[in-house]
């Protein structure tokens, strides 16, 4: 199967879309009246998720790499990049839990969530074209960390679809059609994104440039179109216990006590994002030096492609299995085999191995996406959904950003000798996953 990877994906999506997914008596209520939650609802909800992984994995790990090759020192492009995304991320870090705190408590007509969707996207778009008008690193600078707020204005109301909609004994499977969605847009489409950049930087096309920027714009507005009107939110009864202003300020408050097992969650989350962040952010830089390869943008594109197709394998049936045999099995067993795809990937210098390992890393990733995002809407507080989820996205942004401060160290030591950085970042990876996989076993998941 890994050599049709089209057929794969056309059969899982027609899984999840036609009918896969039985209707059972885990129905959600509203109300007085019961309604199912059908196979078209798990599209719905998760359909926002493909533009904005598509967006940023084409922004970060292609598009971003490109550009600053424009107008920044090459010997010490990975510090230039990993300042720019870290600043980016970090803001996320503040937005989302904001933001989602803030919609717990609206009450807005067409619900909690879409009002924040339907205009932070529309904000977005408007930044967008600025990542090719401007050509100055602080102009390009500024430009993305409002692309950064307006997105993640939309993402965290968005996270709490899940929570808000889904029939709790459902949520591994919900997770898994997530992850199915984030997949395609992270990879699928950053082949295109990779196609249209290769041929900006072989044949300096600008045309090229905006091409992609334009694709990523008309996926973001589509998605945010079919979200915006197809998901029916439940309506909001009673007020909230604690007021938004109390609430505010207690934004990231977790009482340890109560929610130990969500804290060691979100560390071990913390940990193993940041090890799979870090491969992705430099992969583009790994191959230019390690390897020279000639066409970069299309021999890095080829290694995400492995990567899906590890993902595609992995993602739908670690949702489904984790909700039969728990989470925990799953994500532990996602960090072991992400650190052995390291291992692999640390001892070649043979571009074939590399891709091999792509695969098992992208089992890993699959497993991780699906089973992960399941755990932790059975960890979040109930009433909280968005603030929790928002928490969770944080720990997302934090580890992305934290994944960016390996970048000068990396440099540090290529000037040192030659790819020494590169082994010093695999080495790191390494470690993060088996230290985040030994705290996920500590985790107690109350179900």
């Amino acid at each position: 199967q890994a050599n049709h990877p089209v057929k794969m994906l056309s059969a899982i999506l027609s899984s999840a879309m036609l009918g896969y997914v039985k209707r059972d008596k885990n129905d959600t209520r509203v109300g007085e009246e019961v309604r199912r939650f059908g196979s078209i609802d798990y599209v719905k909800i998760t359909l926002f998720g493909f533009s904005l992984s598509t967006l940023f994995a084409s922004l970060h790990i292609i598009i971003m790499p490109v550009r600053l090759l424009d107008f920044v020192p090459v010997a010490l492009k990975n510090t230039y990049l990993d300042l720019l995304i870290l600043t980016g991320l970090m803001l996320a870090m503040v937005v989302q839990p904001l933001v989602g705190a803030i919609s717990d408590r609206s009450s807005f007509r067409w619900g909690r969530r879409r009002p924040y969707i339907l205009v932070s996207t529309i904000l977005a778009l408007l930044f967008i074209p600025g990542l090719g008008f401007f050509g100055s690193y602080m102009a390009i600078f500024i430009i993305y960390c409002l692309l950064q707020i307006s997105s993640n204005t939309a993402q965290g109301p968005y996270q709490a679809f899940i929570p808000d909609l889904v029939p709790e004994g459902k949520r591994g499977l919900a997770s898994g059609v997530r992850g199915l969605f984030n997949l395609v847009g992270g990879i699928a489409l950053v082949r295109l994104i990779a196609l249209f950049m290769n041929r900006y930087w072989t044949e300096e096309g600008s045309s090229w440039l905006w091409l992609s920027l334009a694709v990523l714009g008309m996926v973001l507005l589509g998605t945010m179109l079919v979200t915006v009107f197809t998901v029916k939110e439940r309506p909001r009864t009673g007020t909230p216990q604690v007021p938004l202003l109390s609430s505010l300020r207690g934004i990231f408050r977790i009482d340890v006590k109560v929610r130990r097992d969500f804290i060691l969650f979100l560390v071990a989350f913390f940990l193993i994002d940041m090890a799979l962040g870090t491969l992705m952010a430099h992969a583009l830089y790994y191959f230019l030096d390690v390897f020279g390869i000639a066409n970069l943008v299309s021999g890095t594109a080829d290694f995400l492609i492995w990567i899906g197709i590890g993902m595609l394998v992995a993602v739908y049936p670690a949702g489904r299995l984790s909700d039969r045999i728990g989470r925990r099995p799953i994500v532990v067993s996602a960090g072991l085999i992400g650190a052995l795809g390291v291992v692999v990937l640390f001892f070649t210098q043979n571009y074939t191995y590399v891709l091999i390992s792509g695969v098992i890393l992208g089992i890993c990733g699959g497993a991780w996406v699906s089973s992960s995002w399941a755990l932790a809407t059975d960890l979040v507080g109930k009433g909280e959904e968005a603030r929790y989820m928002g928490l969770v996205n944080m720990s997302v942004a934090g580890a992305g950003a934290a994944a960016r401060l390996i970048g000068p160290l990396i440099d540090f030591f290529n000037a040192a000798s030659a790819n020494l950085g590169y082994q010093v970042m695999l080495a790191a990876c390494f470690i993060y996953l088996v230290m985040g996989s030994a705290l996920l076993m500590k985790v107690k998941i109350r179900r």
